[in-house]
């Protein structure tokens, strides 16, 4: 059985676009889409809900909100195939465990009655920081939600080779919509570095590009065979990474990185440039943890 899209909706004007997002993505990829209301309605709303005996109980407004929910995405795509779940648990562990067979978990960026002038909330947050899966915050302006640029953008940091799974999940969404990929990658010339270095040869900031270039040529290499109908295009830029990408977002429709898990720790490393791409970027960002996905035959032996 496939691996399904899974949406966090809560009935927020936030999770309604997360939802749309997410039923768009199941059908490039032709996937079912599951849609998953989780809330400890006794806990945070009980007392609420038994005074107001007009206002139906906790357990039927998840029903309701997951339903009309559906209803609003099948109505453009009649043939998609939607499931919905009200679990009674709290959102970020049954999405988490729903993560663990997803092909993507897509929430929005913030959810219902949470603070107004949160750039992200706490539920987005923690998926994004812990699932196991690539998961996607719909966040942005109105041109990257619309995907109306027709690029995607793919951050690639470190001076090691990257991960291969966040790379491969960018070109297979370039793919599948058919649209363009810039890979990208930040380079800074430290100020203490002279041009008497013995590998500078005279020009300190020329040898950190060409570094930035080769990084880049060798992430690529193996990718580039597998999707030859993408137009790929190398960017390497001075600059911090966060801002370098952010601007690059700008002009995209989905901005995607990756993250590491830690050794002694639960969750994902998401970093600096993962934290401020989630909540500033202009347009969706999929964070891809290292070894998601489908492996290569080599890195499954």
């Amino acid at each position: 059985m496939d691996s399904p899209v899974v949406a966090g909706v809560d009935g927020s004007d936030f999770s309604l676009r997360a939802a749309d997002w997410a039923a768009r993505e199941a059908v490039l990829h032709g996937l079912p889409l599951r849609l998953v209301y989780a809330s400890l309605w006794q806990r945070y709303e009980g007392a609420a809900l038994r005074t107001c005996l007009s206002r139906p109980d906790g357990t039927v407004m998840a029903e309701n909100i997951v339903g009309s929910t559906a209803e609003r995405v099948t109505s453009g795509e009649p043939s998609l195939k939607v499931a919905t779940d009200v679990p009674r648990e709290d959102a970020v562990s049954a999405l988490l465990r729903e993560g663990e067979d997803a092909f993507v978990l897509v929430v929005g960026c913030r959810g219902r009655g949470e603070i107004a002038g949160l750039l992200l909330g706490s539920v987005s947050l923690a998926v994004t920081a812990r699932a196991r899966c690539p998961a996607i915050v719909v966040r942005g302006v109105k041109a990257g939600l619309e995907a109306s640029h027709g690029r995607i953008a793919l951050g690639v940091g470190g001076t090691d080779p990257p991960d291969p799974a966040a790379v491969r999940f960018a070109f297979a969404e370039a793919e599948v919509r058919r649209c363009g990929l810039d890979v990208i990658h930040a380079w800074r010339c430290p100020s203490h570095e002279t041009s008497d270095h013995p590998l500078m040869a005279g020009d300190p900031a020329r040898y950190h590009e060409d570094r930035a270039s080769a990084l880049l040529d060798e992430a690529l290499a193996d990718v580039v065979r597998e999707h030859p109908e993408v137009p790929g295009r190398r960017v390497t830029a001075e600059g911090p990474a966060h801002k370098v990408l952010l601007e690059r977002a700008a002009v995209a429709d989905l901005l995607v990185v990756g993250a590491r898990r830690r050794d002694s720790h639960v969750g994902l490393q998401l970093g600096h440039v993962a934290h401020s791409a989630l909540h500033h970027a202009a347009c969706p960002v999929a964070v891809v943890p290292r070894g998601s996905g489908p492996k290569t035959p080599e890195e499954a032996a």
